[in-house]
């Protein structure tokens, strides 16, 4: 996983305008696919005022690149067909898209199981060798975090037709979703996966609609900020930092003269990082929990320090602040993800730079835990200069148990910043559906989450203008440790939102998918059945089969009958069914914040919870832990979704 730096509104501004020829938006690509049955925009760049005409299929539109060099068409909407060549056409020049179809055009976003590439699946083997299909297309699109809306995508688009040479690098879950689809409905399809392993849902969501929530008001405007006056950001950051520091570290306002370029490190002993402190082999470093400094430096040319760029460190665990010359450059706050700073002009100078980190592992391994020739300053100009291996290094205070809140820019927390690098680049594209495989950077704030996905909908919906685009969300399987004894679950709470915030918007589905986890592996392989069932939700909200429910059972009510307690489930599309067992699992009873499991025997549509109606008991629950073992099913073999309800 490699967190680049930042999309800065100049390099958007920057992205082809003012072209010598007429352009496509980088998102158009030959082999592309475009939506069906709906108005079709497509945009780009050409001279400033400059006449254009865009043609496909027999029908053209015309009209003018604006000041800025930007123009946007509307052809009108097309029935399912293809390929076509789409030509834009100027007064002495043209450019032409090769093998585009028209047919429907899925979005699937979401963290690292909606990026789980076919090759990495079960099966993949055959399923690679099987994936020739001329009909069936897709988009990766490159990893990309911004302070701002972007027009424009990180790098051209790449659109590609399923085959074996290519399907390999596509999602896994969108891909079988998509095949599964085109089967029945026999249309070109393509699908764009945006994906980002690791991150949490506010990152997609865009600014003016996450400030509208008081706890993510500031950040969200802080981002903004650093966009447009990024001195001043860093520097409010700096103090929210550095003030965290003052109340948690004794040594901290001492140790603060460690970042300065003219400190006297002469006395620090050396260490060349190439992975975690406790396992450098320096004593001191064995079982230590807390703050490290480290200090190197670097020479650049006069050239190379006005294009300076970025200060790019590689992966450290686990929360770090980063200086250059004294200024603060960047932070982080999760281990895995690369430091990859954007410093502003001037604040590399020519000859001898002082880069100074504080690093607080906060529990885990600690230190600059990548390979030394990952780190260096990367140059507007492509260079790259290296940092010598070695640092000079110096232990601070003993803190255990402590983490520094990260700001609001880092990925993979961040607020707003893929949507903009990722999404906002796709405004006017149309889609048939939208796909959701996300939530396990969110598990431990289900509560939040039921109205943050439904946030996220409204956002996307209002994005692509599109007021009505279904949405399909992939409910999280089981991970973690299998309970033993009834208890709390941040898992099962994070699927309760993912159900109700499905439950109150009527142009979505749930794919429930606890059978396919893996407890020991988050990343589970089977991503087949995953798409199957999207496309069984997908035909009923995107596509209106009424014949099927979107999913499988759903319990609507618990009652007491006698000593008893029965739950009520509604599409078990020809009754519930229970594997390796006469007694379905997983079933609770709850007098206040006890839990007992409780006998539980399938009768039709319902389940019966033998001598379960004793006093107290207000709650039933079922499946509810972070990895549950599961056996009740519909008769098609669909798993009942877990649920939580008071008893009537």
């Amino acid at each position: 996983m490699n967190t680049r730096f930042f999309v800065l509104p100049l390099l958007a501004a920057c992205a082809s305008a003012h072209a010598a020829d007429p352009g496509f938006a980088r998102v158009f690509s030959d082999h592309a696919v475009l939506q069906r049955d709906q108005p079709i925009t497509v945009w780009g760049t050409a001279d400033a005022g400059q006449a254009l005409t865009l043609t496909l299929n027999g029908r053209s539109v015309s009209g003018k690149a604006d000041k800025n060099g930007k123009w946007r068409l509307q052809l009108p909407a097309m029935p399912a067909g293809g390929p076509y060549t789409l030509d834009l056409a100027a007064a002495g020049s043209s450019a032409s898209l090769k093998d585009i179809m028209v047919g429907d055009v899925y979005l699937c976003s979401g963290q690292s199981n909606m990026e789980f590439a076919v090759r990495n699946a079960t099966n993949a083997w055959a399923t690679t060798n099987s994936s020739a299909n001329p009909r069936l297309r897709f988009l990766n699109v490159e990893k990309s975090s911004a302070l701002t809306p972007q027009d424009e995508l990180k790098q051209p688009a790449a659109w590609k037709v399923a085959g074996p040479d290519t399907i390999g690098d596509a999602s896994a879950v969108c891909y079988f979703m998509a095949r599964s689809l085109q089967q029945r409905y026999a249309v070109p399809i393509g699908f764009i996966n945006a994906s980002w392993g690791g991150t949490t849902i506010q990152g997609w969501i865009g600014r003016d609609s996450l400030r509208t929530l008081p706890a993510y008001t500031a950040g969200a405007d802080l981002v903004q900020e650093l966009a447009t006056h990024p001195a001043r950001a860093m520097q409010r950051e700096d103090k929210r930092v550095e003030a965290w520091w003052d109340a948690h570290d004794p040594s901290a306002a001492r140790e603060r003269a460690f970042k300065a370029p003219g400190f006297d490190d002469s006395a620090w002993p050396q260490l060349t990082p190439a992975g975690s402190w406790k396992d450098s082999g320096i004593a001191a470093f064995k079982d230590f929990d807390g703050v490290a400094w480290f200090r190197t430096t670097v020479d650049l040319t006069e050239a190379q320090a006005k294009s300076a760029s970025a200060l790019q460190l590689g992966p450290v665990e686990t929360y770090d602040t980063a200086w250059v010359n004294g200024v603060r450059v960047g932070g982080g706050s999760t281990g895995w993800a690369w430091r990859d700073y954007p410093v502003q002009p001037g604040v590399f100078k020519a000859g001898r730079n002082v880069i100074a980190l504080r690093v607080l592992n906060g529990g885990n391994a600690g230190g600059l835990t990548g390979q030394p020739a990952t780190r260096g300053v990367r140059t507007a100009d492509g260079q790259f200069v290296a940092l010598a291996p070695a640092w000079k290094y110096r232990l601070g205070s003993a803190l255990k148990g402590q983490s520094v809140a990260p700001s609001p820019w880092d990925v993979p927390t961040s607020f707003t910043t893929l949507y903009n690098g990722m999404l906002a680049p796709l405004a006017g594209y149309k889609f048939k559906l939208a796909a959701w495989y996300q939530g396990e950077s969110n598990a431990g704030a289900g509560e939040e989450y039921r109205t943050l996905l439904p946030l996220l909908m409204r956002d996307w919906r209002r994005g692509f203008g599109q007021a009505d685009l279904p949405f399909l969300i992939v409910q999280l399987p089981g991970y973690g440790a299998a309970p033993k004894s009834p208890g709390n679950s941040g898992w099962a709470e994070l699927r309760e939102a993912e159900a109700l915030s499905v439950k109150n918007d009527a142009h979505a589905a749930l794919a429930v998918t606890l059978d396919l986890g893996d407890r020991f592996d988050i990343h589970p392989t089977q991503k087949t059945i995953v798409g199957d069932r999207l496309a069984r939700a997908a035909r009923v909200v995107a596509y209106g089969d009424k014949d099927i429910a979107p999913g499988g059972p759903e319990a609507v009510a618990a009652t007491r009958e006698g000593g008893d307690i029965v739950v009520a489930f509604r599409q078990t599309n020809g009754g519930l069914l229970t594997y390796a067992s006469n007694r379905a699992i997983g079933f609770e009873t709850c007098a206040g914040a006890v839990c007992s499991y409780a006998d539980a025997v399938v009768a039709g549509d319902r389940v019966v919870l033998k001598g379960a109606n004793a006093a107290g008991v207000t709650q039933v629950r079922y499946a509810w832990a972070d990895a549950p073992f599961v056996n009740l099913f519909g008769a098609d073999d669909v798993p009942a979704a877990p649920f939580r309800m008071d008893v009537k």
